[in-house]
């Protein structure tokens, strides 16, 4: 695992940490970003997992994810404002890799398995809704992502 995504899954519960949340963060960070771009060519995105406000602002109001990064923002010396968090998360690895983590907690389904890609690319484009989705490059990233974070080479 990114050293990171490591810190960023510290800050988290423990019930939101498992093999398959650092796969399914993993695969949706190389789909978006391929953890070279903290800020989106040509676009408003900013972080490896390219969050524009509105994804901050779902974050930080959902009621499954809003007390947690409500906490973690408060913790890392924040404050609970979208503009704020839209800045940091470019240079805060840690901190997009909770947003990342917190988005996926808001959907209602248990996580994919990891012979699930199909599942995780309906997952993802419900929970970024991607403006150019590119459904040649999931099977590959997320199958990857899936095979380290299940052989505990991310632990």
């Amino acid at each position: 695992m990114h050293p990171f995504m490591s810190a960023g899954f510290a800050l988290l519960p423990e019930n939101m940490k498992s093999p398959a949340a650092m796969g399914m963060l993993h695969a949706i960070g190389m789909q978006e970003s391929r953890f070279l771009h903290r800020r989106q060519i040509r676009g408003p995105a900013r972080g490896f997992w390219q969050f524009e406000k509105a994804g901050i602002a779902g974050v930080l109001n959902h009621p499954a994810s809003a007390v947690t990064i409500r906490r973690i923002l408060v913790g890392m010396r924040y404050g609970v404002d979208v503009d704020e968090s839209y800045a940091a998360i470019e240079h805060n690895d840690a901190l997009a890799c909770c947003y990342a983590r917190l988005l996926l907690w808001t959907i209602p389904e248990p996580l994919p398995g990891p012979d699930e890609p199909e599942k995780g690319w309906r997952q993802y484009l419900a929970a970024w809704n991607p403006g150019r989705p590119k459904p040649e490059t999931w099977d590959g990233y997320f199958r990857e992502a899936q095979r380290l974070s299940m052989s505990g080479t991310w632990k």
